[in-house]
């Protein structure tokens, strides 16, 4: 009757019935097929959860957002390399052979710990440019070192546990801290990176400590021998685990590349962290983490629990860019390439910014930072920068607990060309005097607001 209704095949009207009883709007038996009693929220109800708040893991409420973030194409962002200057048809060349000699017997899962090719030309690489000491076995491949990050949270830590992180240091790192409930204690950081003070280890004893020993992030200071030693002989006797982020300490432009704080010492409690979104390209998303070898026996049966093989091609692609020397080439590019972009724009900051400043670090990498009086607000600078296409970092935000001195501008020069730098630092001039024009403004109108009060 119903499909003469509607003019319409009784096969249709018979698989609408069957698929509403498939998926519990109606139910059928032998008297006959009736609605389902579904109760449905009320609009009461509705309004009540639309105004409460997500209930969430109070961990995750202390991940700041940062406040910068802006296209990797805006000219002076931090963290970029010249993506321009990658060898797009070499590493074509890779991804095309694995494809065409493996075909379909790559599109399974693969080992969890990464492709064994892989892992082990990055063993070679790390022992002759950073003097790693490790074996392939060693070596797990992460997605990018985000992920390796928070595999090492969760692999040696519990929450509740202390973790000092630099101050200023990486924003990344801390929200890994942070979704492992780890208590964050800053450790500060002068011209010798990371200020350890024997307090420290007897009151607030870590452990887990975050560092960038070859080239703080973001003041590019270089921990020293004595300082690394130290930290090791004190992680030792503690029973505490180091994190070493060596993001980009191929890029040393003054000098030879500063080994690793992990091949320093015999079975260094060192967990070092590395990735190829500063050396290649971010969108790879490589990273990786060299474990301790007191750590192998344990973790291993974890980790293969815990992940799934992933990115097969572009991993073999990866050992065979490394393999061929196309990797080592590019490198030696880039460093001739970011030494001659920092040369200028210390040139342009000399030159054309006229408020008073401070050159931090410098001698690797692909960033400088300036401090800056806390007249020249560095929150204020990078929002009205980001209008005129420039994107520096604030320094502020670096901090855990951001004060008036901490204030300054982290830029980028790897994804921006030396010749815009001159115009580009006469645009930023003018953004941080007329920033500091519009502060006093402010000032005034409080003061006057006050006065009338």
């Amino acid at each position: 009757m119903l499909a003469v209704a509607l003019g319409i095949s009784r096969n249709s009207v018979t698989a609408v019935y069957e698929q509403l009883g498939a998926e519990g709007y109606v139910e059928s038996d032998r008297q006959g097929t009736r609605v389902a009693a579904l109760q449905h929220p009320s609009a009461q109800s509705s309004a009540r959860a639309k105004s409460r708040p997500p209930d969430i893991a109070e961990r995750s409420l202390h991940i700041r957002e940062r406040s910068y973030s802006a296209p990797d194409t805006l000219a002076l962002r931090p963290g970029v390399p010249a993506l321009a200057r990658f060898p797009i048809g070499a590493w074509k060349n890779c991804l095309d052979r694995v494809i065409q000699r493996a075909g379909t017997d790559l599109l399974g899962y693969g080992d969890p710990l990464g492709e064994m090719p892989l892992r082990t030309a990055i063993m070679r690489h790390l022992a002759i440019s950073r003097g790693v000491r490790c074996e392939p076995e060693q070596v797990v491949i992460t997605e990018g070192a985000q992920e390796a990050l928070a595999l090492c949270v969760r692999l040696v830590t519990n929450p509740g546990d202390i973790a000092w992180v630099e101050d200023p240091g990486y924003r990344g790192a801390q929200a890994a801290l942070a979704c492992g409930d780890l208590k964050m204690v800053p450790i500060s950081v002068d011209a010798e990176g990371l200020r350890v003070s024997a307090q420290a280890w007897k009151q607030q004893c870590p452990r887990l400590i975050y560092a960038t020993p070859s080239h703080q992030y973001p003041t590019g200071a270089v921990l020293s021998a004595a300082r690394r030693l130290k930290l090791i002989r004190e992680a030792q006797a503690h029973g505490a685990w180091i994190i070493e982020d060596d993001y980009d300490s191929e890029f040393r432009h003054a000098g030879a590349p500063i080994g690793a704080m992990q091949g320093m010492v015999a079975q260094a409690p060192v967990l070092y962290v590395g990735t190829f979104s500063k050396t290649l390209f971010p969108a790879l998303r490589t990273g990786f983490l060299v474990l301790p070898e007191t750590l192998i026996d344990t973790v291993a049966p974890v980790l293969r629990a815990t992940l799934r093989g992933g990115h097969r091609h572009e991993q073999l692609a990866l050992a065979n860019f490394i393999e061929s020397g196309q990797f080592g080439r590019h490198l030696g590019r880039m460093r001739r390439l970011y030494r001659k972009r920092q040369a200028l724009l210390r040139e342009a900051l000399h030159d054309y910014l006229d408020v008073p400043h401070t050159v931090m670090g410098g001698e690797s990498g692909m960033h400088l930072t300036i401090r800056l009086s806390e007249d020249y607000p560095d929150q204020r600078i990078v929002e009205s920068a980001q209008s005129f296409g420039i994107a520096p970092a604030p320094l502020s935000q670096f901090f855990l607990g951001p004060s008036h001195a901490d204030n300054g501008l982290v830029l980028g020069y790897g994804n921006t060309s030396e010749s815009t730098f001159v115009p580009l630092i006469q645009r930023l001039n003018q953004v941080i005097l007329w920033g500091a024009d519009s502060n006093k403004t402010d000032h005034k109108s409080v003061s006057r607001r006050r006065r009338k009060e």
